[in-house]
């Protein structure tokens, strides 16, 4: 587990600002007859202008600079030209940004002209997503925000994905440790969190069954019942006030 330095964190929060405000230009703009390569441009141009670069073209073999998942998609969705969003849709988008040596990371989901079942899906994943942020403080470990996440997600019926998991993050866009978003194993084998630590916490979940299947593209990862998937992660600091998200 990597602690960064106060002045590499201070980086990394300008760089998480700068995502954070890409993510939002990118939630307003997702809408029926929208492409996903369209959002793929747009996000390169947003993170050229903000003098960063896009983690993801920096992963050996992957060429975007975003990945976009619809309905069951779960994560590592090509933005291909072909995707194109309607109404109903349930549209996740996961962006990275290298930024003066250090990588931040955010993902979201939103339904398109929703409905409320979506929308009640949607604030599921986030409300799972703030109570796995909490248990980001020093002292807690990694158990603490799986089990938090897991609690918020299964006490609303809807289910972790057990085969992915988030990370740490800094001079490299996955370091350890794994942060999953269930629980696995025993809470004192898990690994200690220190101040100084920064996490992508990632909440990946489906209505069904947590099976995945991937791609012949080798890339997108899909729920293999078919059932809808959400996605929401965070870029966050652990400090010795709390926890603080970089990437708001």
């Amino acid at each position: 587990m990597i602690r960064k330095t106060p002045d590499e964190i201070k980086i990394m929060t300008e760089g998480g600002r700068k995502l954070g405000k890409i993510k939002k230009e990118l939630a307003e703009v997702i809408g029926p007859g929208i492409s996903a390569q369209e959002i793929n441009i747009l996000t390169e141009k947003l993170i050229k202008d903000a003098r960063g670069k896009p983690s993801f073209k920096m992963v050996p073999g992957y060429s975007w600079a975003t990945c976009i998942n619809i309905n069951e998609g779960v994560v590592h969705g090509i933005p291909h030209k072909r995707i194109v969003f309607k109404k109903g849709d349930t549209i996740s988008v996961d962006l990275g940004l290298f930024y003066k040596g250090f990588h931040t990371d955010t993902s979201f989901s939103v339904g398109v002209a929703p409905t409320r079942t979506q929308v009640k899906f949607l604030d599921i994943g986030k409300l799972a997503l703030r109570r796995g942020i909490k248990k980001a403080v020093p002292g807690n470990r990694i158990f603490d925000i799986s089990e938090a996440i897991q609690g918020a997600l299964e006490t609303n019926n809807v289910f972790p994905i057990r085969a992915l998991v988030g990370h740490g993050i800094g001079r490299n866009l996955h370091e350890e440790p794994q942060v999953p978003c269930f629980t696995r194993g025993k809470k004192e084998r898990s690994p200690k969190i220190n101040e100084g630590v920064v996490l992508a916490i990632e909440v990946m979940y489906t209505k069904g069954k947590p099976d995945i299947v991937v791609a012949e593209d080798g890339w997108t990862i899909s729920t293999k019942d078919g059932k809808i998937a959400g996605l929401f992660e965070e870029t966050v600091a652990v400090t010795s006030n709390g926890p603080v998200v970089l990437t708001t």
